[in-house]
Order: structure tokens, then C-alpha cells, then sequence
């Protein structure tokens, strides 16, 4: 079909990406701007005796330095977490005041101390180096699993014990009822280490001041300029939000770590309007291992109760999170609100409690990562299963799929109060053990064995839960030059947006795409938006499109009976055009919005095409599917060989397969980092981050990953008129599981019953030796 959904169609973005035609943040640079450059602390922990701002000033070129007491005395508020979270008996969480530029102490290695602003970066590198700071260092925690332990350093006086928020929810009571009479339990305790985002495109930000209108325009690479909007006016400067403009152009990844708002954003406005000059800044890659936020971070306590028939009773989490030495924007909703939401998984648990306590540390904030708690919950129950199916002697496969729920039971309303309204699990694991192979991986294990490898295989079934701003705005206008504009509230970080969006808009008003051209990222041209974060894009965005374009229609339904001189009520609309009912008369949608706006331009009367609406968007999805991974390891070295991947997912309705297979791919991948490569290591002593490099830190290349297969079985969601049910995430959820489970099923008949990640060489042959001398 020409305007057609589900065809693979090539991003029509691409052409200009990769032919060095896109804009960052970085390509920006105004006449007469300044170059800022942060100093950071050395120290995980420290108090500020004293800054020495002299020998920097004194530095050629340089123009100021702004301190932490320059920053207060303007009255400037602190940089905000946006989750008011309660603990379980109802008081407030610990607060974790967080200045753009530190005062009076220092909380974890990176902490920004001073910003010096120069003629050019290099000056203004020289003042920062000239800059004299005294700090007197004091002890540190960064260790997430001894951090709440008596004697430990405090990171904050006011929140004792390290303890920033004690949080639990689902049904205590029944829950351990149901552990009481259970036929068999299965615990297990793992860890989800922490992720360094680590995005190909890294943080910038560029500001300017108008002093006659007093209006602030930030240029920075954010996931929606909305919310970053917002929390700079009301929440630092405690200003009206339409004294600043936030513009977000092309950005190079974002995974989470681009949604919030930054130190850095105050830094450069601040410094733009007290310097009278546009004032940029520019991370580069040591810097961000330092000031972006992290991922993951938890140590969770699983408990999994059963019947005597292997039917799932109740579920019970105890976690340990990581905030860091503060609380980033939406920190605390992540481990809590987030991560409980899918706990009940594909499965007809009957109660469930979680239990999670925010831990401060003196380290970098943590915060969404792709996923954002999600990944994190379908671990421990994915692990689990696996782990109660050994114990009982239960094959892992059919354990599932006695406790699946069936698609008959729809909609299921779950003990943690989400409802699924679609989802046919048992027919996705299914597929995806037949175009494994499933059955036939004892006789690979054989054939691996004779040749010296210990091969396993492993499955993981995950459950997503998009989520998001509960509305979003479209608007659709017909531009001078004959093309069609799409304004969006939601951010493209690479995931192909605009293709999807041109195809969608394209198929309702019958365009060519190459009429359409869609914007995004600027708070002045749409008033609001509710940035790209959960998955939510297509589903909810997609909702507001179909809105402005039913309104575009209707418009046009009018201004066609105006132009061919009809009764609207006679004017039908198909396939790009207008024409009257039993007539051969009509004309074009793009002929009819031209010829409407040449009437009003000339003062006659004329209704014009252009619209917007915004969509309500009254439930989220939940994307599901099953991950399979089979692997082999050597004994010797420990090295480990992932010799096949393949997914089967059920993300609904897919506008684009080819989009949708690219961003599982992605999220693939990044699951399979944190699985087997990635790990942010802290000196417990002194608490530098000692993977804090590319040569440290291992993000995997593509010769480190297989073929990431991936078939889709699409059961369109019922909440929403697309269908869809959300992609971006999914493939980091299902991921981490499978092949973990994978690693045990290879090492299980040497007595390993679980491995932690990152599964490396080393901690590989470390636990095949212990499993020998036990």
C-alpha cells in the first residue's frame, strides 16, 4: 500500500544522520559565545575549606568563575528530585539538597566545586586548572551492601544510617499467609550491577540571555525540553516557565540518562545572563563517566513460593538501591514504583511484597537506565524460576507455562494493580522454542562437551510496562513551501521517530511521505510535550497524531464544501482527497490547504486545515516476549561464547517491523553488557571510580555480540487505537535473564547454582573452581 502501515520502511532520518548533515548540541555555536568548563571534586567525600578563585581570574581569557556561594547568594534554588516518595510508615523520604555547584562539602568524586567561563575552552581548561581548592577528605561508603551497616560514613547527617527512604507495597498480610502454607520456597539473592550509560553523543549545553525581554533559550540534548523547562524556571530560578525556551536538536542516545535536569543547565544559564553572552559547555567521555547518571545499582533478595502441584503462590522482594549522594530527578520512583509495577511478571502470582530501601552513597547519582526498573524485577523472577525448577526437578519450561496467564483470563488485573488487557504467553514461548531448537540442545551440549566446552541454554520471558505523561500534544500544519509539519511533543534519541511518525501521518491523510517533515524539541513552537521515556512514544504520541489528523480531516471536510461549492455533509475524504459523494468532482488535501491559505492571506473567508490536539492517554502497555540464549564456555579460561540469540516478541501492533527489530537489537546489546561485560567498580578506600575510562570500563563491541534474531507475533493491544504496546525497552528487559540462566544451565552439572554479572572470564572460572573444591 502507498500510505500503508506494517511495511518495513527504511528511517527516513538516516540519510541525513550519516552523511554528517545532523545537529547537536555540540555543532551549536553562537557569535560571541564564551566556553565553560566545571571543576569537579577529587574526592568522594570531602569539606571545602576554602576556593581560591584569584589565580584562575588571573588566567588570559578568562571572564568568571562562579562558585557554589556565588550561585546561593543570587538565590538560587537546588536542582531538584521530582519524586516526593513516602516511606512505609508514612513519613518523608531523607532529602538530599543538591546545589549546582557544591557547598561547604563534596559527596562523591565528580561533585561539581566551581565553573570557569572563558574566551575559548582552552582558557578556560588553563583557569580551571589554576583554580585552588582546599578540601579536608573525609571517610566514604560506596559499597551498596555494607553502606547501611552501624559505623559506616554518613553521606548525609540528616538521613541516619545512610537510609534515604524505606518503601514497600502489595499485600504484606496474604503474602506471608501464602509463604506460611507453601509446599516449597525458593530464595536467591542477586545483584544488578551498576551501568555507566555511556551514550555516543555526550552531554552539552549551550545558553543565552536576552536582556530586553529577560528571556533564557538553553540548547541542550535532552530526552523533552519540557521537563528540563519546567524544574530550570519554577524549581532554581523560581521564574514563570515562559521566560525560558529549552531547544533539544539532533541528540546521539539518551536511554534515561538525558531526561533530567543537570547542574550544568544552571551553570550555563546562570553564567549567560551574568556575563551578558551565549555560554557553552561540553562534556567530554572522562567527564561523563563522572556527572552522568548511572544505572542499576541493586541487590535484591527474592523469594518465590509454590504448591505442591509447582503452582506460583506469592512473590517477596527484598532490594537494596543505590541513589548515590543524591537523588537525580526521578531516582527514587525507579527502583520503587517502576520496578514493582511488572513483579507480577506473565504470571498468576496471588500476592505479592516488595520491600526496597534507597541507599546513599558517596558516588554518582543513579537513575533510569533503558528499562528503569523493569530490567531489574524480570531478573530476580526470571532467576528464580529457573532456580525453584532445579530444586523441585521440575522441567524450567513447563514450570512457566503451568503458571502463565491465559489469554482467557484477559483482562488480568494483577496483585501489584496493573491490569493486562492482551497477551498470549504460552503461544510467543512457544515460537520461541521452536525456532531454537529447544529440544534438541542436549545433544549441542553433548557435541560441546567432546569438544572441551561446557554449553548451556537459557530462556527468560519478560514482561514491560511503558509508562510516561498521562497526555501528549500533536500539531499539524500546512506549511508555506507545500510540505505537511508535524510538531511533537515527545524527543527522538536515535529510535527513528520520524519515520515512524511520517508513516503514520501519512497514512491517515493519504501524503506522500516525502511531504512531511516532522519537528520536535522546542519548547516555544509547541506548548507542551511529554518527552520520550518508558516506551511510551509511538502509543502515546501516535494517539495525539490520529487526533490532530481526524481534526484535519474534519477541517477539511468544511473548507472542501467552501472550495467545491457542497454541503460538508456531502464531502467525503479518501486517500488524500476530498470529493463530493456521487460526483467525479474533488480536490487534493495538499491542493485544498494551499488554496485555503492564499484565500486568508488575500483577507477572504476560508477555513484553514492546520490543528492540534492533545490525546488523553488513559493506560499504558505491556510489551512482552521470551529471550533465548545459548552459550558456550570454556573451563580452562573461563571465556564465554554466546553462539546463538534470538527473541520473540509481542510488542502489538508494529507500525514498522524494521524500526522495531532495530531498537530490540539495541536494547539487546545493552543487555548483554551489563550481563557479561560492564561494571562500574568504586575504590572502597578512597572511592574513585576505578573503571572510570573506556580502557576500564567494557562496553561490548560488535564482535562480542551474536546475531540477534527476532521474530514478532503481533497481538494488538486493546487500550489504545494503534495497537502498539511499546518497543524501545524490551530488549534490555528479557536479556540479562536468558543468558544468565544460560550460563547456569551450561554450568549447573558442576554444581554452580548461580552466577553474578557481569559473567567475565574470571568470575566465570572463579566459580567453576569453587563449585570443584566444594
Amino acid at each position: 500500500m502507498k500510505f500503508g502501515l506494517s511495511q518495513p520502511m527504511r528511517r527516513v532520518e538516516d540519510p541525513r544522520l550519516l552523511r554528517g548533515k545532523g545537529t547537536y548540541t555540540d555543532d551549536i555555536s553562537l557569535p560571541g559565545q564564551a566556553y565553560g568548563v566545571v571543576v569537579r571534586s577529587p574526592h568522594a567525600h570531602a569539606a571545602i575549606r576554602r576556593i581560591d578563585t584569584a589565580p584562575a581570574l588571573a588566567t588570559p581569557g578568562v571572564l568568571a568563575v562562579f562558585t557554589g556561594e556565588d550561585f546561593a547568594a543570587m538565590g538560587l534554588g537546588n536542582v531538584p528530585c521530582a519524586i516526593p516518595l513516602k516511606n512505609r510508615d508514612g513519613s518523608n523520604r531523607a532529602e538530599t539538597p543538591r546545589p549546582a555547584l557544591a557547598v561547604g562539602r563534596v559527596r562523591h568524586v565528580g561533585d561539581p566545586v566551581a565553573f570557569v567561563v572563558a574566551e575559548t575552552q582552552k582558557a578556560a581548561r588553563d583557569g580551571a586548572e589554576a583554580l585552588v581548592v582546599e578540601y579536608d577528605v573525609l571517610p566514604a561508603v560506596t559499597d551498596l551492601a555494607t553502606a547501611l551497616d552501624p559505623g559506616q560514613p554518613l553521606v548525609w547527617d540528616d538521613a541516619p544510617g545512610n537510609l534515604c527512604f524505606d518503601w514497600e507495597t502489595g499485600d504484606k498480610a496474604e503474602t506471608d499467609r501464602l509463604f506460611a502454607e507453601a509446599a516449597h520456597v525458593s530464595r536467591l539473592t542477586v545483584v544488578n550491577n551498576r551501568i555507566v550509560v555511556a551514550s555516543m553523543e555526550s552531554r552539552a549545553a549551550v545558553a543565552e540571555y536576552d536582556r530586553a525581554s529577560g528571556r533564557f533559550t538553553l540548547h541542550t540534548n535532552t530526552q523533552g525540553s519540557w521537563l528540563v523547562r519546567r524544574l530550570l524556571a519554577t524549581e532554581v530560578f523560581k521564574l514563570p516557565e515562559e521566560r525560558f525556551r529549552v531547544i533539544t536538536p539532533d541528540v546521539g542516545g539518551g536511554f534515561g540518562m538525558k531526561l533530567f535536569l543537570y547542574p550544568e543547565h544552571v551553570m550555563v544559564t546562570v553564567a549567560a545572563r551574568e556575563l551578558g553572552r551565549p555560554v557553552k559547555w561540553a562534556s567530554d567521555r572522562s567527564e561523563a563517566f563522572l556527572s552522568d547518571t548511572h544505572g542499576r545499582d541493586n541487590i535484591t533478595t527474592g523469594e518465590l513460593a509454590l504448591d505442591k502441584d509447582g503452582r506460583f503462590l506469592a512473590l517477596r522482594t527484598r532490594t537494596l538501591s543505590n541513589m548515590g549522594a543524591y537523588l537525580s530527578t526521578f531516582a527514587p520512583y525507579i527502583p520503587t514504583g517502576a520496578g514493582s509495577k511488572v513483579l507480577a511478571s506473565v504470571y498468576g502470582f496471588r500476592a505479592i511484597h516488595a520491600h526496597v530501601l534507597g541507599v546513599l552513597t558517596n558516588t554518582t547519582p543513579v537513575d533510569a537506565y533503558r528499562g528503569a526498573g523493569r530490567p531489574e524485577a524480570n531478573y530476580i523472577v526470571e532467576r528464580l524460576i529457573d532456580t525453584a525448577a532445579r530444586e523441585l526437578g521440575i522441567d524450567r519450561v513447563e514450570l512457566r507455562k503451568r503458571n502463565m496467564v491465559p489469554p482467557s483470563a484477559m483482562p488480568w488485573k494483577t496483585p501489584m494493580g496493573a491490569t493486562y488487557d492482551s497477551g498470549d504467553f504460552v503461544t510467543v514461548l512457544e515460537a520461541a522454542l521452536k525456532k531454537a531448537d529447544w529440544a534438541g540442545a542436549p545433544q549441542r551440549k553433548q557435541e560441546a562437551a567432546r569438544r572441551g566446552k561446557k554449553r548451556g541454554i537459557g530462556l527468560a520471558y519478560y514482561l514491560e510496562a511503558t509508562g510516561g505523561a498521562p497526555t501528549e500534544r500533536a500539531e499539524i500544519r500546512f506549511a508555506e513551501d507545500g510540505m505537511v509539519e508535524v510538531l511533537v511533543g515527545t524527543q527522538s534519541t536515535g529510535q527513528g521517530h520520524e519515520t515512524a511518525y511520517i508513516m503514520l501521518t501519512a497514512a491517515e491523510l493519504g501524503i506522500p511521505h516525502d511531504r512531511i517533515r516532522v519537528l520536535q524539541g522546542d519548547s516555544d513552537a509547541a506548548p507542551s510535550g511529554g518527552g520520550t521515556g518508558g516506551a511510551r512514544s509511538l502509543y502515546s504520541e501516535g494517539q495525539a497524531i490520529l487526533a490532530t489528523t481526524a481534526t484535519v480531516i474534519e477541517k477539511g471536510k468544511q473548507a472542501a464544501a467552501e472550495v467545491l461549492e457542497a454541503a460538508a455533509s456531502d464531502i467525503v475524504f479518501e486517500n488524500g482527497r476530498f470529493g463530493v459523494v456521487g460526483t467525479d468532482r474533488g480536490i487534493g488535501i495538499l491542493e485544498l490547504a494551499a488554496t485555503q491559505r492564499k484565500r486568508a492571506a488575500a483577507g477572504e473567508p476560508a477555513t484553514l486545515l492546520d490543528a492540534a490536539e492533545v490525546a488523553e492517554i488513559k493506560a499504558h502497555t505491556f510489551p512482552n516476549g521470551c529471550h533465548i540464549a545459548e552459550v558456550e564456555i570454556d573451563p580452562a579460561t573461563g571465556v564465554l561464547d554466546i553462539v546463538r540469540y534470538l527473541v520473540v516478541d509481542d510488542v502489538g501492533h508494529a507500525i514498522n517491523p524494521l524500526i522495531v527489530r532495530g531498537q530490540v537489537h539495541g536494547g539487546v546489546a545493552q543487555g548483554i553488557g551489563q550481563a557479561v561485560f560492564e561494571h562500574t567498580v568504586y575504590d572502597p578506600e578512597s572511592g574513585q571510580l576505578v573503571a572510570g575510562s573506556f580502557m576500564d570500563y567494557c562496553l561490548p563491541r560488535a564482535d562480542d555480540l551474536p546475531d540477534i534474531e527476532v521474530d514478532l507475533i503481533e497481538i494488538p493491544c486493546e487500550t489504545n487505537p494503534l495497537g502498539v504496546k511499546g518497543a524501545g525497552e524490551a530488549g534490555a528487559v528479557g536479556s540479562p535473564p536468558a543468558v544468565i540462566n544460560a550460563v547456569v544451565d551450561a554450568l549447573a552439572e558442576d554444581g554452580v547454582k548461580h552466577v553474578d554479572m557481569p559473567v567475565t572470564p574470571e568470575r566465570l572460572w572463579r566459580a567453576l573452581a569453587s563449585a570443584k573444591a566444594a
